[in-house]
């Protein structure tokens, strides 16, 4: 009980609580190996206010579109969040409606939605400049009667205080369309892709996600480090970026062994000749000489994010993985001093639940778990940018 009166008091942290067990339902997010803070460290520098579980950019605007149609009701806060959620699962409805296939939240689920749009969004909403309400949307619903007399009241010194300290969304919205929950469209209108990049050069004049949406950059590739303008890229992001190359390639080796060590303790040889393949093509693909000079400490500065804190224990297991991929990356799939490096480390992040040393949660396992590389959101943001070359 007492942790959830710390959730429910601190809204800073009720929020990265709610992100941190988001994360187990994201693919990229399966952090067996403890490097989640280093990940979303460079994604947050990258690509703010994204998450690998978004789809869509136009469901930025949905979710206040929805919101607001709730604000003028004078109904008690229970019924407030059950018509919210209503009109979520509807929107699925219109977008199916409006011909949408793919990226439809609850497309499938319908009133069994589990996870709704507005909790997927709801951070990135924020971290836009979008959102202007300060916290979650469970409290946005307790506070709405509030925050409306504080919007009308007409005593106050300063006329405009109150409308300024009630706004809930970004005063430039546009207006949502008047047949949204009959028949909705992902595709952007020209204005509405105009607010979304004002409000990121306003909110996240830096990020790398800013430049690309602000000057129309959209490419196809499969990893920001293969961007066709990487050179052009301000010297920050070319940092980041770099480093988050390195990083991604080396780690990956990890996740692979990790995955080989539980196919053989399930004694499933088909899988575990799958990783050992694997390793090898990633063995033949590390550029030792980039990792051989490859600065630790630049990494560790460059991605230092006020929203993450990268434990000593994980710098120190990307320390010593790094060591062993430079002594004998070709062997390192049978070295033991790998395979006892990675398995202390799930086994200390884990403890009871470690798939080395419980084996019912081992024969729970389905074969694979963050084997993915890492691309830190790359996916996201260009999807995103991709909606916003094609407003119209």
């Amino acid at each position: 009980m007492s942790s959830l009166a710390w959730i429910d008091f601190d809204e800073a942290e009720r929020q990265r609580a709610q992100r941190i067990m988001a994360l187990f339902q994201e693919r990229e997010g399966r952090d067996e190996l403890g490097l989640g803070a280093i990940r979303d460290s460079i994604a947050d520098h990258l690509f703010p206010g994204t998450s690998t579980i978004q789809t869509r950019l136009r469901y930025m605007l949905f979710i206040p579109w929805l919101f607001r149609t709730l604000e003028a009701r004078d109904i008690p806060e229970s019924q407030l969040r059950t018509e919210a959620r209503v009109l979520e699962i509807r929107l699925a409805d219109a977008l199916k409606a409006g011909g949408e296939s793919n990226g439809i939240i609850g497309r499938d689920a319908g009133p069994r939605l589990q996870r709704l749009p507005s909790s997927v969004y709801w951070a990135g909403l924020g971290a836009w400049g979008i959102r202007l309400f300060p916290g979650s949307a469970d409290s946005l619903f307790v506070s709405l009667r509030s925050l409306k007399r504080l919007r009308v009241s007409s005593d106050s010194e300063d006329a405009a205080a109150g409308p300024r300290a009630a706004a809930i969304w970004n005063q430039s919205l546009p207006q949502a369309p008047k047949d949204l929950l009959d028949r909705a469209v992902f595709r952007l209108a020209a204005d509405e892709a105009q607010f979304i990049i004002d409000r990121l050069v306003a909110t996240q004049p830096a990020a790398l996600l800013t430049l690309l949406a602000r000057e129309g950059i959209n490419a196809d590739c499969d990893h920001i480090w293969t961007h066709p303008h990487l050179a052009s890229f301000p010297a920050p992001a070319r940092r980041l970026i770099h480093h988050g190359e390195i990083f991604s390639n080396v780690m990956h080796g990890a996740a692979l062994l990790y995955n080989l060590v539980l196919s053989e303790l399930r004694s499933r040889d088909d899988w575990a000749e799958d990783y050992r393949e694997r390793i090898a093509t990633w063995t033949a693909e590390v550029d030792l000489s980039l990792v051989r000079n490859w600065s630790l400490d630049d990494f560790w500065d460059a991605v230092e994010h006020p929203g993450h804190s990268i434990r000593p224990a994980a710098k120190r297991f990307v320390m010593q993985w790094l060591e062993l991929v430079v002594e004998n990356s070709t062997q390192i799939a049978s070295a033991p001093a790998a395979r006892q490096l990675v398995e202390e480390r799930e086994r200390r992040l884990k403890t009871s639940q470690s798939r080395y040393a419980n084996h019912a949660v081992r024969d729970r396992w389905t074969g694979a778990s963050g084997v993915n590389r890492l691309n830190f959101r790359w996916s996201q943001a260009r999807s995103h940018l991709r909606d916003l070359a094609d407003a119209e």
